[in-house]
């Protein structure tokens, strides 16, 4: 009988619930929210602080102590001297930019990044490759994509094509990378006859970097499993980009070439849905956009002037101004149908502060009749006209507040009219750069 009771019911002693939970920390624009501030901010207790998709497209600035740090690979939370920082499987990594940028943010304790053996490479050429197909859009269409020619999109490529090499490739015998890399390299010339590759000179960098990598890398599946099964740990998640840029879900074309919503933290670190704890969006208290595409609530006007100018909104990793607009609740709703977000961070409320009134986008209208939801085609998105609610601003310097009541009424009003509109909680607000400017509320 009690042979009998273990084959019917083989998990009976076995934990039910998952041990650890992860939080994770997503874009819920077009990216440039101020998501690093909050990872900052989290990671300061966290055990472990992963990226999961994305390459170093992303930019992330963190000030602390008066000294600003700009991440665009490694995560925003490898400032905690007590944190594993963590590149999961999803991330493509440039070998020379994530080297530049550990020497420059962690001279000490290099031990503490891991990177997966299932994380593909972004070649050098996969840049000059990107260089060459903004150039070929520009000609062909009169437009390009506004990439950010890291060699994202064509890694991505390679990947989905099944052609690409990864981590493990690198750490493996180097003889059979080599050829595999001849290969690509190969492939890539036979398709752009511009392209110059100079395979030996890259090959043999290569070999350079595969020495300093091999400490660096684990089975990222078993570091994962390990972390979210043992012991009690906590364990931050850090999303690059943004819900409008995510691949499936964004403003296609005009996205990235991953999945920058909470999908993609399961599929890019190997943690299964039972694990995600608390999802928190960020969203900056109006709207920007890097680059061409559709964007409704953008001001080319001296509102967009000003947000651009007072929020200081020049990207991170390409220095291209960024374009402005009043705060869209139509697209946060959007992102936060796909993310089902427990609660929020309102950044960059300071930069409202000279606003006597301000504009808040509710509705999309197409020929006179409402949108009843987001429209996935963007020639529709381009001909929307946006529904407005005018709130009317507080006129006086918010940046010394570190409590929500000690916002003026008016800022308190604007919080509280996206919590009822979107009905998610707004946990923090951010009213300046550093660390103690962001206002936690519960």
């Amino acid at each position: 009988l009690q042979h009998r009771n273990a084959i019917t019911n083989p998990f009976r002693d076995y934990p039910s619930k998952p041990q650890n939970k992860v939080t994770v920390v997503l874009g819920a624009q077009w990216g440039d929210e101020g998501k690093g501030k909050v990872v900052d901010l989290l990671a300061m207790d966290a055990d472990v602080v992963c990226r999961c998709q994305g390459g170093n497209n992303a930019g992330h600035t963190v000030v602390v102590d008066s000294v600003e740090y700009d991440f665009h690979l490694l995560p925003s939370g490898v400032l905690n001297k007590n944190a594993t920082s963590f590149i999961g499987n999803g991330v493509v990594i440039h070998l020379p930019g994530l080297f530049e940028e550990a020497e420059k943010n962690l001279k000490k304790g290099k031990e503490r990044l891991k990177i997966s053996d299932r994380a593909h490479i972004v070649f050098n050429f996969h840049q000059a490759v990107d260089g060459i197909q903004e150039q070929q859009r520009q000609q062909q269409a009169g437009k390009n994509l506004g990439t950010t020619k890291k060699g994202i999109g064509p890694a991505y490529s390679s990947k989905a094509s099944r052609n690409g090499l990864r981590v493990c490739d690198l750490m493996s015998d180097f003889s059979a990378f080599e050829e595999k890399f001849r290969v690509l390299a190969g492939h890539f010339q036979t398709m752009y006859l511009t392209l110059n590759i100079d395979v030996d000179a890259e090959l043999e960098q290569l070999k350079g970097f595969a020495e300093r990598l091999r400490p660096l890398v684990t089975d990222g599946v078993y570091f994962m499993h390990k972390a979210l099964t043992g012991p009690s740990k906590k364990i931050l998640v850090e999303g690059a980009n943004a819900a409008l840029l995510d691949i499936d879900f964004g403003t296609y074309p005009f996205v990235t070439s991953s999945n920058c919503t909470v999908g993609g933290v399961c599929t890019g670190l190997g943690v299964p849905p039972s694990h995600i704890g608390r999802v928190y969006g960020v969203v900056k208290a109006y709207t920007t956009r890097v680059g061409v595409g559709a964007f409704p609530t953008e001001q080319d006007n001296d509102i967009g002037a000003l947000l651009q100018s007072r929020g200081s909104e020049v990207g991170v990793t390409t220095g291209r101004r960024r374009r402005c607009g009043w705060l869209d609740l139509v697209l946060v709703r959007y992102a936060h149908m796909i993310n089902g977000f427990t609660a929020l961070a309102l950044t960059k409320l300071d930069i409202l502060d000279t606003l006597p009134e301000i504009n808040v986008g509710v509705a999309y209208m197409v020929d006179g009749q409402p949108l009843p939801s987001f429209p996935a085609n963007m020639d529709i998105l381009s001909k929307v006209s946006v529904e407005y609610r005018t709130l009317p601003g507080w006129k006086c310097s918010t940046e010394g507040v570190r409590s929500f009541t000690e916002l003026p009424p008016e800022a308190q009003e604007y919080i509280r009219f996206i919590e009822d509109f979107l009905q998610v909680p707004v946990k923090w607000v951010g009213v300046g750069k550093s660390r103690e400017s962001m206002i936690k509320l519960f």
